[in-house]
């Protein structure tokens, strides 16, 4: 920069919490002209609707105008493929639920079940490691990975503890069903 610049005035300069250099400057809301050259006084984020860089805050709006794409949340393949070939991800999983409800509705209970605990349980497997997985991304990856998993996760082990002929058994459970439900 110039030697006649103040200190302040330099694009960028933060304190260590990432606030600007001096709070008159980040109140300020303009940009400062310098020897002929505009420079950033304020934090400014992308140009608004009149073209003009907007002035950003670290404040919560008080109306929320639109969300944000969840991350992954692009396509799962190119734009000029078929539509079903650009959601692959949330119509093998779909698709896997309704398979394991149709077999549940054929008395087949605990096929069924299972089968609906490992769809989810690999839509959280693809949401963890494929980049884009179109609507299969809900919210954030974390938070995806989170349900998916607790979901996943609970059916299958409810599926596999269902009577009769359990294929797992966790006594405690057992000991506190016939506690909770005495004949």
């Amino acid at each position: 920069m110039h030697g006649t610049e103040p200190h302040s005035a330099h694009a960028g300069e933060t304190d260590s919490d990432g606030t600007p250099a001096e709070a008159e400057d980040a109140e300020s809301g303009a940009d400062a002209v310098h020897e002929g050259e505009p420079t950033a006084r304020d934090a400014v984020s992308a140009p608004g609707p009149d073209g003009q860089p907007r002035r950003t805050t670290r404040r919560f709006p008080l109306f929320t105008r639109d969300t944000a794409r969840p991350e992954g949340g692009g396509r799962a393949a190119p734009r000029d493929a078929p539509a079903p070939a650009r959601q692959w991800p949330i119509l093998a999983v779909t698709g896997a639920v309704g398979l394991g409800l149709l077999l549940t509705a054929l008395d087949l209970f605990k096929i069924g079940t299972l089968l609906i605990g490992v769809a989810l349980l690999a839509g959280g497997v693809m949401r963890w490691t494929l980049p884009d997985v179109g609507m299969l991304a809900v919210r954030s990856r974390f938070t995806d990975l989170v349900t998916y998993g607790v979901l996943g996760v609970t059916i299958v082990l409810l599926a596999m503890m269902a009577q009769p002929n359990p294929l797992l058994e966790i006594p405690f459970l057992d000991d506190t069903l016939h506690f909770t439900i005495r004949t």
